[in-house]
């Protein structure tokens, strides 16, 4: 087993990924931020390291820092969680190439299935289904982008081939549009992504968010852990997600499943993974690969008993799969409500001190959340304060369960979404199951 690990990042999934090496015997070191030295797994690791100053260009993402901060506490391993450098191939090159594991996929992996384009490409050979698109980027030939949109059928989509939260991608109805949503969205992905290529896919006009989580050892062994159902979304991010999602019968999750570890074993995939698929009318289309562990991972350690931070680390460790596909039973229901620090009527952030805390508890919940009374919530980082999930031996016992968690957390102080996650678990419609990724954005009158 790996003997001290780096935790390169903050918040939730650094206390989730902190508890994990502790069960496991493996010392910590936190690195953090001068805005970050009271979050809870700095004041529990066995070793901190400041790199920076608030902004995350000068500690979270400030790569010789943190292989600094490797160096010299004799660390053996560095786990990226999820966010800033997560899914940087050239962080996983410069972590591996320094003498270091990298908790996470080899870079060739990350840059494989970081371009869109590549990853459907590599997708196609491994059977595993895609949206119709144009089989590569598109580019500056007017007549040639038309026939393909043409052969897709409107509306389409264009997307940044290096994009990613929802970000560069633009809806066209008609080929009066086409060249300019071209055009762009080369320029926007150039600018955010510093990749102008842009490919085309049909749009789905109201898919479910469906994902598949794997693990895969990089010794030929790899399984699935059943679906998510994320596609109670606002503006492309994610707000409700529950596993296993409703309609999804075992003989459709064996289908997709199968593909994807076929998929795993032939890119050498190693460690977690995410596979993310639009569905619609009982079709799965890959979207894209999440080459690390995912905010939502609760509900499947939920319904499946497995630790997947814990198999991240057993992984790195140079260890095969310590579970086969034949141990994954899906047993129950859970679902995970993402509590952040904003306006629930606008959605800003709101940053500042909790003055009163109180989490919820009983039976089938749980809170992951490095929040506690008199923790002042910083405003320079993602608003997400910590994640509510609730388990239940069916859905309705998980919803019932997850209405009554919601009102026993207290958060004083600052604003919260709390109101908006009773909404939706009050909501008819997310209670027969299976609303579509637009459902919340018109709801909300987005």
């Amino acid at each position: 087993m790996l003997d001290k690990v780096v935790i390169a990042n903050r918040g939730e999934i650094a206390l989730r990924i902190l508890r994990a090496c502790k069960e496991l015997g493996i010392k910590t070191v936190a690195v953090h931020s001068t805005a970050d030295r009271e979050l809870k797994h700095v004041l529990l690791a066995d070793e901190t390291i400041c790199i920076g100053k608030p902004a995350s260009t000068d500690s979270y993402l400030n790569v010789p820092a943190i292989i600094a901060a490797a160096e010299v506490t004799g660390a053996v391993a560095i786990h990226p969680g999820y966010g800033f450098l997560s899914e940087n191939a050239d962080f996983a090159e410069v972590v591996e190439k320094s003498g270091f594991i990298f908790i996470g996929p080899r870079a060739e992996t990350i840059r494989l299935m970081g371009d869109k384009v590549s990853a459907i490409e590599a997708m196609k050979k491994a059977g595993v289904p895609c949206v119709p698109g144009s089989d590569g980027p598109v580019d500056s030939d007017a007549k040639h982008n038309a026939a393909i949109a043409k052969r897709i059928g409107y509306p389409v989509i264009i997307k940044a081939a290096g994009g990613g939260g929802g970000r560069g991608m633009r809806v066209v109805r008609s080929e009066a549009e086409l060249s300019a949503a071209i055009a762009l969205t080369k320029s926007e992905a150039g600018q955010f992504f510093k990749n102008d290529m842009v490919y085309m896919e049909k749009y789905l006009e109201n898919p479910r968010h469906i994902e598949i989580q794997v693990l895969a050892d990089g010794q030929g062994n790899a399984l699935y852990l059943g679906e998510r159902d994320c596609s109670m979304q606002r503006r492309h991010q994610k707000v409700v997600e529950e596993a296993p999602a409703p309609g999804i019968t075992e003989e459709m999750r064996k289908f997709i499943g199968e593909r994807c570890v076929r998929a795993c074993i032939e890119i050498g995939y190693r460690g977690a993974g995410t596979f993310e698929f639009l569905y619609e009318n009982g079709e799965f289309y890959f979207i894209e690969m999440n080459t690390r562990i995912q905010v939502e991972h609760p509900v499947t350690e939920l319904v499946t008993s497995v630790d997947l931070i814990k198999e991240q680390l057993r992984i790195a460790a140079g260890q095969p799969l310590s579970i086969t596909q034949q141990d994954i039973r899906i047993r129950g229901h859970a679902i995970e409500c993402r509590i952040n620090a904003e306006d629930p009527a606008t959605f800003m952030p709101s940053p500042g001190l909790i003055q009163r805390f109180h989490a919820p508890g009983g039976l089938g919940v749980r809170w992951d959340s490095h929040i506690y009374a008199g923790y002042k919530v910083p405003p320079y980082y993602d608003s997400m304060i910590g994640k509510l999930i609730c388990y239940g031996e069916n859905r309705d016992v998980a919803i019932a369960r997850m209405r009554q968690a919601l009102d026993e957390l207290v958060v004083e102080g600052i604003k919260t979404n709390v109101s908006l996650q009773k909404e939706i678990m009050k909501d008819e419609n997310f209670q027969h199951g299976g609303t579509n990724i637009h459902y919340l954005h018109k709801k909300l009158g987005l």
